[in-house]
This record gives structure tokens, C-alpha cells and sequence, in this order.
């Protein structure tokens, strides 16, 4: 989705219950339908994955992901960090990092603002709260 104008750039219906598998084909539907990857992109605890992160990276994408799930506002309460990242860091513990500096609290507190307020529209407003057919080809 792009945030500053509140439009769905990749979107899929998938019979899983994980997020996790779904991160590559996305960013790949917003390259073929915008004809380029986006610059950043930040997701819930749902779709994170080390492999996710390392192919977003890999693709110059600037990753947000929760490496965990965190309770509501819970990220208001972590404190922010500063400084040199330490050396030995993996994956994880880097994306952790990264969510606790003053930038990507910044960044990943946006989602409420941008992701959310699409949902609730067409759930609300639109109605749209369940797929009324039966069966995957419907």
C-alpha cells in the first residue's frame, strides 16, 4: 500500500494462516504493478522471517518488520536507541535494534495511521467483512 495516498499496490487472498510466506510475493505483485520495488516497507510480527528481511535487503528494500509480536502501545514503552550498533549482531536482534531507534519508531508507528484506516474502510464502511462464496475458484 502506498501511504501518503491510501492505495493498495499488491493484494492477494490466500488460505493460510501465517503471513510469513506471503512477504515475497507481495513485494514481487508491487514491482510488476508499479514498476519498481518500494523503497521501505514495514510489516507485523506475521510476516517476519530472517529469510524475509535478508530478500527485502537484498532487493534495496528498506525493512520494518516486528520480530515478535508485542502487546498494543508496547512499543511506546521500549525505550529508544542510541548509538554504534553493537558487532555480532544477528538478524534478529539487528531488526529489534532497528525498531527501537528514533527513526524506525517513527517509521513502524505508521502503520496504525496508513494500514489500519484502509482495513476498517472497506470493512466498514464498505461492508466487506467475509467472502460470502464457498470453494477456492469462487
Amino acid at each position: 500500500m502506498d501511504w501518503k495516498s491510501q492505495i493498495i499496490v499488491a493484494a492477494d487472498v490466500m488460505q493460510v494462516g501465517v503471513d510469513k510466506e506471503q512477504l515475497k510475493p507481495m513485494l514481487e505483485e508491487v514491482k510488476e504493478n508499479a514498476d519498481e520495488y518500494p523503497k521501505e516497507v514495514s510489516a507485523d510480527a506475521g510476516y517476519y522471517s530472517e529469510e524475509n528481511v535478508k530478500y527485502a535487503e537484498g532487493k534495496g528494500i528498506e525493512t520494518y518488520i516486528a520480530p515478535e509480536r508485542l502487546d498494543h502501545g508496547e512499543w511506546y514503552r521500549i525505550g529508544v536507541v542510541r548509538g554504534r550498533k553493537p558487532k555480532g549482531m544477528g538478524v534478529k536482534e539487528l531488526m529489534r535494534r532497528k525498531l527501537r531507534t528514533k527513526k524506525g519508531k517513527k517509521i513502524y508507528s505508521k502503520r496504525k495511521e496508513t494500514v489500519e484506516p484502509v482495513f476498517g474502510q472497506i470493512k466498514q464502511v464498505r461492508g466487506f467483512r467475509q467472502f460470502l462464496l464457498r470453494g477456492w475458484k469462487k
